[in-house]
């Protein structure tokens, strides 16, 4: 444990000399960060200050985290934020279990202690004094806060998703991210002797305390451009020939401009890469991106629109027929059958929209809506009865009922004995 008057410091070999080096260690990598990024890192190792990172999911702000823990060589720890989640999780807990079982063990001592005590206070006062051993660094058990601010080698640490925790783990961390320290009340103060490179994230669930913001580098990190997409795509060798790559990207953005729940992730690009490579892909036709595109399109809405996009994403003059008012013209019809979930194909086995043509649902249905077609069910006059209601010659009236019958109906007669 250090004092809070000692400065915590940078471990020399681990500062950039330039951008242009920040640059090419995360290339190294394997992580392709463009000018303004690398700058903001550059930032984060020379001013010492948190970086907040925000912006839309997947596009590789949890990935920078760990890229400039291997680029550095800096130990990786990590704070996972949750609902509800406290300052034990991220801070610190006592080992009760051991406290407990060192009580155990020193029963007879705190006997020998006590046993020539004139008084209780007197005893009461002796043992209080034991309070400093159960309470010490010995049963302090470091969560990933505590962990970074304690650790003898310097360390890159990433709060995680910071907006999915509550509101008051940020009046937490404000200690941490100002003056990297962390205040145990039983034990003291510890402060870093290395001051860690810490990377926040967000997406923007909600917005975050200004105090927070305020002690941090900020950059909001948006999907990067097609040619910054195209050369991450390259960078993880996924098989996939360069045209064929080139032209996924761009599709892949249009599926971004759709009103998606969940837009594609630069990682899902990657995945998608590599499954149609996988499949043996040179050129990309709608039929083959139909048939994969759960790969990027995760909820089943967004898999509709998606569908529908797709013939034009490919081949912007393709002309889409609308079998039935929602065909896709892809052979991925909506037809009410047998061979997909909801009426819509998911695989290579998709029906084409000429088998699913048929009789119209709703046409069926009005047909069967004939007068009297109740008759007699659940108490409804007869065929014959409502025919002669229609024509007045002898029209049918409601059965009377009792009131000591209705009152049995409803449960307001006299309850039975017990």
């Amino acid at each position: 444990m250090t004092s809070t008057s000692e400065q915590p410091v940078t471990d020399p070999s681990t500062v950039f000399e330039s951008v242009d080096d920040v640059v090419e260690a995360l290339s190294a990598q394997g992580y392709i960060a463009d000018r303004r990024l690398a700058t903001t890192v550059f930032l984060l190792t020379r001013l010492e200050k948190p970086l907040l990172l925000e912006g839309p999911a997947g596009v590789g702000k949890t990935e920078l985290a760990k890229m400039l823990a291997a680029a550095t060589g800096r130990r990786f720890l990590r704070l996972q934020c949750y609902e509800g989640q406290d300052e034990t999780k991220a801070l610190y807990e006592w080992d009760y279990g051991k406290q407990l079982l060192y009580t155990q063990i020193l029963r007879e001592k705190i006997g020998q202690v006590v046993e020539d005590a004139p008084d209780i206070p007197t005893a009461v006062d002796r043992i209080g004094a034991q309070d400093s051993v159960f309470f010490s660094e010995r049963f302090l058990a470091p969560r990933p806060l505590l962990e970074a601010i304690r650790s003898d080698e310097p360390v890159v640490l990433l709060i995680d998703e910071v907006d999915r925790a509550d509101e008051a783990l940020e009046a937490v961390l404000l200690e941490t991210l100002g003056e990297f320290q962390i205040s145990v009340p039983e034990v003291g103060t510890f402060a870093a002797k290395n001051a860690p490179y810490v990377i926040l994230t967000s997406n923007n669930t909600r917005d975050l305390a200004a105090a927070l913001k305020r002690r941090c580098l900020h950059l909001f990190l948006d999907y990067p451009t097609a040619e910054r997409e195209l050369e991450i795509v390259r960078s993880k060798d996924t098989g996939l020939p360069e045209a064929a790559a080139r032209e996924l990207v761009e599709v892949v953005r249009g599926l971004r401009e759709l009103e998606l729940r969940k837009a594609p992730s630069i990682s899902e690009t990657i995945d998608w890469a590599r499954t149609l490579a996988v499949l043996g892909v040179d050129e990309l036709n709608s039929q083959i991106l139909s048939d994969t595109v759960s790969v990027v399109v995760k909820y089943d809405k967004d898999v509709q629109k998606a569908l529908g996009a797709l013939p034009n994403l490919v081949d912007p003059n393709a002309v889409v027929e609308d079998a039935h008012g929602h065909g896709h013209g892809h052979g991925h019809g909506h037809g009410h059958d047998d061979h997909g979930t909801n009426g819509h194909s998911r695989g290579p086995a998709a029906v084409p929209d000429d088998e699913n043509d048929g009789p119209d649902g709703r046409a069926v249905r009005a047909a069967k809506d004939e007068p009297g077609r109740h008759a007699g069910v659940y108490g409804a006059p007869g065929r014959e009865a409502q025919e002669a209601a229609r024509s007045g010659d002898n029209p049918t009236r409601p059965r009377s009922v009792s009131s000591s019958q209705g009152n049995r109906s409803f449960g307001l007669g006299k309850k039975r004995a017990l």
